[in-house]
């Protein structure tokens, strides 16, 4: 059977119009070209996704610059956007041009929900946290810093560690790291996971595999996630040139895990300046602080 070959191309022409259309964000050019698409081919498989993102850039949905009065809207803006706008832009792009398109969607977003004051009830409904979606670090930071008290609140502090991640680096935030351990381990874990230094998550599974801390506390999470508050200390047996960093970690709620890492961090000054007699006591502090600890130090002694 001999093909057309322009009648077989031309479904594609349509689509490639649309996709166009949609890179540049043109709402009436993409609304143009889907109506064209779905006139010629009404059960083009690609269509529903091609819809679904030429509607999210027309005045009225995501791409209008008008602000998002309360926490309701952005959850429901938020949720169109995860559950149908991410799902179609991955459909119709690459891997690469989902992220790029996505990005600027997110980014309208923030832009829209700036006003919003955090709410702990819906901690993901704040701009700060649609930023970090963005990939827009600086903005991220901006907005945490305007969170009353945001470095004793676990979801900000872990929002301003993410984004001084990706801008200063892991040296320079390892005080939020460790006052986010002693706060929300279960939160540290979930950062980690994501850090753009592969260090931060190899640390922690070495973490995992060697420190075994004697905690009756169970909390959501399972033991592993309870011992991670442990983890600030930890690394200082492994890494001491950490020590001037850690140091600077402000106070929190002087917990176990808290009050380990500031004795670490005396014990390592103590061995820079031979002080023995001291190094001693506070040696014996750590040991009955928190043995496992004392026994991970003491293996490079």
């Amino acid at each position: 059977m001999q093909l057309d070959i322009f009648e077989d191309s031309r479904d594609v022409m349509l689509r490639n119009d649309v996709t166009h259309a949609l890179e540049q964000r043109d709402a009436l050019g993409a609304r143009s070209a889907c109506d064209r698409l779905a006139r010629d081919y009404p059960a083009d498989d690609s269509l529903p996704a091609l819809l679904a993102l030429a509607r999210s850039i027309e005045a009225g949905d995501l791409g209008q610059p008008q602000a998002i009065g309360d926490h309701e809207a952005l959850r429901a803006a938020r949720k169109m956007l995860e559950l149908t706008i991410c799902p179609a832009a991955q459909r119709v792009f690459d891997h690469g041009g989902a992220s790029r398109w996505l990005r600027t969607s997110w980014q309208d977003l923030a832009r829209r929900a700036g006003a919003l004051p955090f709410d702990a009830k819906s901690p993901q409904d704040h701009a700060a946290a649609l930023w970090l979606r963005a990939g827009a670090w600086e903005d991220a930071a901006q907005s945490v810093a305007s969170i009353e008290s945001w470095r004793r609140i676990p979801t900000p502090l872990a929002w301003m560690a993410e984004a001084r991640l990706h801008l200063l680096g892991l040296r320079a935030t390892w005080p939020l790291l460790a006052e986010l351990g002693w706060l929300s381990p279960t939160l540290l874990e979930s950062l980690a996971q994501r850090s753009p230094d592969p260090l931060l998550p190899q640390l922690i599974r070495s973490f995992e595999a060697n420190f075994n801390a004697d905690v009756d506390a169970i909390q959501e999470g399972g033991a592993d996630i309870v011992e991670l508050s442990w983890f600030a200390a930890w690394v200082l047996t492994e890494r001491p040139v950490f020590r001037g960093h850690l140091a600077l970690a402000q106070a929190s709620q002087h917990s176990a895990p808290e009050r380990a890492m500031r004795l670490m961090v005396e014990l390592l000054g103590l061995e820079r300046q031979g002080r023995h007699a001291d190094i001693v006591l506070r040696r014996k502090e750590l040991r009955d602080l928190q043995p496992s600890l004392y026994a991970a130090y003491m293996k490079t002694r």
